[in-house]
């Protein structure tokens, strides 16, 4: 029997956030901006701009506030940010975030050298974070990260990753991240832990959020999509890591997942030139990337090539 792939995935650019969070210096407002941007006119539909946390936990993240009042919107995109607490949720809506993501760890250890606190502290406070954003008039998300992996306590149980999301289920949160936070998930784990939570959860959009830390990133969306997921994050020229998870590196590039999709007939609705000219400004900007695309170019980059040794 044939796999059935799906004819159209959703992606999500996290560059601006995640990808620029573990860099060792602040890219500037104007950068910031023309990112976010960038992304929009290249048909991104789901842009994630920065974290409302606190400035000396990240300072990357510091200006965000700046950020969010600055950028030109498109129509039709989402624009979220991650927050952390109640503060984080009232500092977004007042910047103009309509959307906010809650994270939280499914490992205890991962929660602790985080945000100080564990996984079931943290919900319990996600109940004002929640109340307040949608009397607001704000859309709320999850993420669970180290989902397949804990960089402290090695392989996460599934039982723990089911048990997280009951808890955010039941505030009402209905769109949810399965993040791999340190590039520990192989392909059948991601098939079993996905297939799973949307047998469990029919009702949640999913999204999964890969590190590519052991040069899986590519193959686990694939199981996922196998597995029925259609949504997914990206980080522009491969940047991104954790502060507070040892070992972590960059998320999978966004073009080179989008590069991908394009070659298995996947719709995106994104420009993919466009993707790999931001991919490459941004990587110019910090002095490096971690992405295919941008080394080798993309499979129709040859076509000229080859064609041109026929004509010999």
């Amino acid at each position: 029997m044939s796999q059935q792939w799906p004819e159209k995935v959703i992606f999500c650019e996290v560059g601006p956030r995640d990808g620029l969070q573990n860099e060792p210096y602040t890219l500037s407002v104007e950068r910031k901006t023309a990112l976010i941007e960038g992304a929009a006119d290249a048909g991104l539909k789901i842009i994630e701009i920065g974290s409302f946390v606190h400035p000396k936990a990240v300072p990357q993240m510091a200006d965000t506030d700046e950020v969010a009042r600055t950028f030109r919107r498109t129509q039709g995109v989402e624009y979220r940010a991650l927050v952390a607490n109640l503060k984080g949720v009232e500092r977004a809506l007042a910047s103009g975030v309509t959307k906010v993501k809650l994270t939280v760890s499914a490992s205890e250890s991962h929660a602790k050298a985080n945000l100080n606190k564990t996984p079931r502290e943290l919900i319990e406070g996600f109940k004002e974070c929640t109340a307040f954003a949608r009397a607001n008039g704000a859309e709320v998300s999850g993420a669970i990260s180290t989902a397949f992996g804990c960089p402290f306590e090695g392989k996460v149980p599934p039982s723990q990753v089911r048990e997280i999301a009951g808890r955010m289920h039941d505030l009402g949160i209905t769109e949810l991240s399965l993040s791999d936070t340190t590039g520990m998930a192989n392909p059948r784990q991601v098939f079993d832990l996905s297939s799973m939570m949307m047998k469990e959860f029919p009702d949640v959009r999913w999204f999964l959020h890969f590190h590519n830390t052991r040069g899986m990133a590519l193959a686990n969306i694939v199981a996922g999509m196998q597995a029925g997921v259609i949504r997914f994050d990206g980080s522009l020229a491969g940047l991104g890591g954790c502060p507070y998870a040892p070992g972590a590196s960059g998320n999978i590039a966004s073009e080179d997942m989008i590069h991908m999709f394009s070659e298995m007939g996947i719709e995106t609705g994104i420009d993919l030139g466009k993707i790999i000219t931001l991919a490459g400004q941004l990587r110019d900007w910090v002095g490096h990337a971690d992405s295919a695309v941008l080394k080798a170019g993309t499979c129709a980059d040859l076509v000229p090539l080859t064609a041109a040794k026929k004509q010999r």
